[in-house]
């Protein structure tokens, strides 16, 4: 089956009208980009991250617009054909709505549904490990590296950003046999799951998003760990001490992917969840606050082992 997706390019006081216009026609189950709620978002939630991907902000100037799809056949056609005509009379009688301009992208089903995995293949990352999707598990030669198999679903994690690949590299060096790993931020549990492919005995995983409750569960699954083995938790390590306890210490090695203000957060109590020769492995932390990161771990009494850096982004393991 075959799709048109069609756009109608609006004002941000016009986006509610459009799309009760829509609703009016019985096409409902829309997508709106605005641009003032994307700007709002961004600073609402700036302690969340240290960067946008600035290809994302171009896609999203200026963007105030109503989406919806349509089957391409003789139905879809009459209802598309039915829409252009009560535009105009719409337009019409709202102005504050203007520009108004429809415009038409044709998708073919498995664009709409599988067209981006085209684009997430197998990758080698360290010396030992190959993230493999797990469209990709029955036909990949893994070439006596240790398969790490991921379907991203909607979490971070995904083996391809430059923070992830660190903490793997800083992980496949640190993992020993037996060990107990502590995963906060986990997105779709990569980096534990990666630490139990990597010989660790057990991992915690932990996530504000509860989204990642399955998706962590479902990428272990996909690699034979059990829950016996993996555990994930949905909760803010920082702000929650029954969490915290929850959690219990003991482990040797706490992983920490997000933030840069996050991890600033978190410095003064990791110690808390350590053995007392553990490490703790941090990333996310972009080039323009590494410096500020690395002062702050030292002050928390954090010794630096080692510092990673690719394109931009920066990990230190510390002890």
């Amino acid at each position: 089956m075959d799709w048109m997706e069609v756009h109608i390019q609006t004002s941000h006081d016009g986006l509610e009208t459009v799309e009760a216009f829509l609703s009016g026609l019985g096409i409902d189950g829309v997508v709106i980009d605005d641009e003032t709620e994307f700007r709002e978002f961004l600073e609402e939630n700036r302690k969340c991250w240290d960067y946008v991907d600035e290809e994302l902000l171009k896609k999203e100037a200026g963007a105030c617009r109503v989406t919806f799809y349509l089957e391409k056949t003789e139905d879809g056609f009459s209802r598309l054909a039915q829409v252009r005509m009560a535009l105009a009379d719409f337009k019409a009688a709202h102005p504050e709505c203007a520009p108004l301009l429809m415009t038409l992208d044709e998708l073919k089903e498995e664009d709409w549904a599988f067209g981006w995995q085209k684009y997430y293949k197998p990758m080698e990352i360290g010396r030992r490990l190959l993230v493999v999707p797990e469209w990709e598990k029955n036909t990949v030669d893994c070439g006596g590296r240790i398969p790490l198999i991921l379907d991203p679903g909607l979490a971070f994690g995904t083996g391809s950003h430059a923070t992830t690949q660190l903490c793997l590299q800083a992980l496949e060096k640190t993992v020993r046999p037996g060990d107990r790993v502590l995963d906060l931020g986990c997105g779709s549990g990569i980096l534990s799951i990666a630490a139990l492919k990597l010989g660790a005995e057990s991992a915690q995983a932990v996530d504000i998003d509860e989204k990642c409750l399955n998706v962590a569960y479902e990428n272990a699954a996909l690699n034979g760990i059990g829950r016996d083995r993996y555990t994930v938790r949905v909760g803010d390590v920082l702000s929650d001490e029954a969490l915290r306890s929850e959690l219990g210490g003991g482990y040797d090695i706490v992983v920490a992917n997000i933030v840069a203000d996050v991890i600033l957060g978190l410095a003064p109590m990791v110690r808390q969840f350590l053995k007392p020769d553990g490490q703790f492995l941090c990333s996310g932390i972009i080039d323009d606050r590494a410096v500020e990161v690395a002062d702050g771990l030292r002050r928390c009494g954090w010794a630096i082992l080692e510092t990673r850096e690719e394109s931009g982004w920066f990990a230190y393991s510390c002890r």
